[in-house]
């Protein structure tokens, strides 16, 4: 029994290593460069910002109340987390001379709305160019941060230690901290070429680096259910 719930204990961390080797495939098998490394990882913002509305809106609040103010911190969160993903992946795209055509013009959308509609034609763009293993490759990544979500924040109650204030911050050390070692390595890969062994150091790069973010968050979230709120 504590065998099984040890194992369990390590599912999330084990389907985000599973769908972090994928891309290992692409580079040795489907002669996968730089530029499709680097967007499959900017496209992996879209999973994290998407999980992370889910916990906001899931997160426990001490008084009904203050549900409320989640139909503020949502919106706000879609509208600034998205500009920073949209403006992140158009330098990603124009980077690498993926960024021309009309999916990237007609940025006509009131006020700040203009961020979700910069980020949605950002995604047309960044879909348009993947090839079609690679959309396989991405969903694989969705579905490892929902069992992450489902296991640690769900079913071990994350959702009970967390406030949506804290949450609104969440994926962005993770985001600036993870893909300073990816561009890093794919400007090395721009200066040097493309070669597999480089790719495969990216890609190990950044399984370990997500892995130890990930068992920091988690052990964060463990440390904050045992002290009384």
């Amino acid at each position: 029994m504590e065998h099984l719930k040890k194992y369990w204990s390590n599912v999330s961390l084990l389907a985000l290593i599973v769908a972090n080797v994928v891309p290992l495939w692409g580079v040795v098998y489907l002669d996968w460069d730089a530029f499709y490394i680097v967007l499959l990882y900017w496209a992996e913002n879209l999973a994290v910002g998407f999980y992370n509305i889910l916990k906001i809106a899931l997160a426990k609040v001490p008084r009904p109340a203050e549900h409320l103010g989640k139909l503020f911190l949502v919106p706000f969160f879609i509208i600034h987390y998205g500009g920073f993903t949209g403006v992140h992946g158009f330098f990603v795209l124009m980077l690498f001379g993926k960024g021309e055509g009309e999916a990237l013009s007609g940025h006509n959308w009131p006020c700040f709305l203009v961020f979700v509609q910069m980020l949605l034609n950002v995604i047309g763009q960044a879909y348009s160019v993947m090839p079609a293993l690679m959309k396989y490759a991405l969903a694989g990544l969705f579905l490892s941060h929902g069992v992450s979500f489902v296991y640690n924040y769900l079913l071990k109650k994350e959702f009970t230690a967390v406030s949506p204030q804290k949450l609104m911050g969440g994926p962005y050390g993770r985001v600036v901290v993870m893909h300073f070692a990816i561009i890093a390595g794919a400007f090395l890969t721009m200066v040097i070429g493309s070669p597999v062994a480089v790719l495969i150091v990216l890609v190990i790069l950044k399984t370990g680096i997500d892995a130890k973010l990930h068992l920091r968050e988690h052990r964060k979230h463990k440390t904050q259910s045992a002290t009384p709120r």
